[in-house]
This record gives C-alpha cells, structure tokens and sequence, in this order.
C-alpha cells in the first residue's frame, strides 16, 4: 500500500482504493446534509428535499460506481440508526416506509447517471440537463411505484408522489446540469 505523500504541486495524494473510501463517505454525508433541505407536503407523506441533487450530483462527478457505493452507504448509515434520513430520522423501517421507494431508487439514478456520464453524454449543458432529468425523473417513477404498492394506488399515488415534484425537478436537474456540465469543461 501506497503510503500519503504530497506532489510536486503540493496537493495530497492518496492511495486511489483510500480516495474512494473518503468519496464514499463524503458523498453519503453529502446526501445526508441535503437530505435535511426538508419541505412537508401536506397531502403527501414524501417531503421535497435536496437529495436529489446529492444523488445526481455524486453520479455525475464521482461516476457510477462510486456514486452507488456512496448511495448505499447513506442508506446503510440510515438503516443503522445514524439520523440522515429527511427530518433526522433513522431506522429500517424508513426503507420500507412510504419514502423506501425514492431511497432505492437514488441508487439507480446514482448509477445511471455516472455511467452516461463516464460515456461522456453529459458534456453540453443540454445533454447534462436530459441526463439529470432523466435520472430525477427515473426517482419519482421508482418511488411512485413503490407508493403505489404500498397502498395508495396509481392514482392516489401520482397524485401525492408524482405530481407535485416535477417542477422540483426540473429546478434540481437544472442546478446539477450546469455543475456537472462546467465540471466536464474543467477536467
């Protein structure tokens, strides 16, 4: 194992398997701060939050599989009883809830995301915008699903699941186009 050294340039370096661990964590604690960007809805029991943008975010810049490992780090965290989940809550149960939908489906999003990315599909700012849209939409899709299932059925559950996060989403895929899409330009 590489031991930690500092380069010409003076900026540390560290081992490539220890950078992925410390991205894992940062993005999973990322996720977690959004995650705290809580809005209720009234009708629904999905809040708006910044997740989202967490999930896509870490897609688009750590790649696909890194961005997963991230996601499902945060869900473990959650699961384990660490508060990281929308309003500081933890548990198992959040991951079967109402919500377990949306939370599974930020590991997909993460992936996708990364992998059109690492594809090199995100590199103009309309291409990043589809991508981000496609993967927040893919979100509500899952989640909406789930919420259907769960009880709610189709039309209850576009109606409180669904529906009232398209807006959000296109401001939320709009904010991580333009990053992802400056950060392209950039490396």
């Amino acid at each position: 194992m590489k031991s930690l050294n500092f380069k010409q340039s003076g900026v540390l370096s560290l081992p490539h398997n220890t950078a992925n661990i410390f991205s894992v964590l940062i993005g999973s604690l990322f996720i977690a701060v959004l995650a705290q960007i809580s809005i209720p809805i009234p009708f629904s029991p999905v809040p708006i939050t910044g997740q989202t943008i967490g999930v896509v975010l870490l897609g688009g810049l750590l790649g696909s599989k890194i961005a997963s490992l991230a996601v499902l780090a945060y869900l473990f965290e959650g699961a384990m009883g660490l508060p990281v989940f929308a309003n500081m809550q933890s548990g198992p149960h959040i991951l079967i809830g109402p919500t377990g939908g949306y939370l599974w489906g930020f590991v997909i999003a993460a992936f996708l995301t990364g992998y059109i990315t690492e594809k090199g599909l995100t590199n103009t700012p309309i291409s990043s915008f589809l991508t981000c849209l496609f993967s927040t939409t893919l979100i509500l899709i899952i989640g909406t699903g789930y919420l259907a299932l769960f009880g709610l059925g189709l039309e209850k559950a576009l109606i409180a699941g669904f529906y009232p996060f398209l807006i959000g989403d296109v401001i939320k895929s709009s904010i991580c186009a333009m990053i992802i899409a400056y950060s392209r330009k950039s490396s």
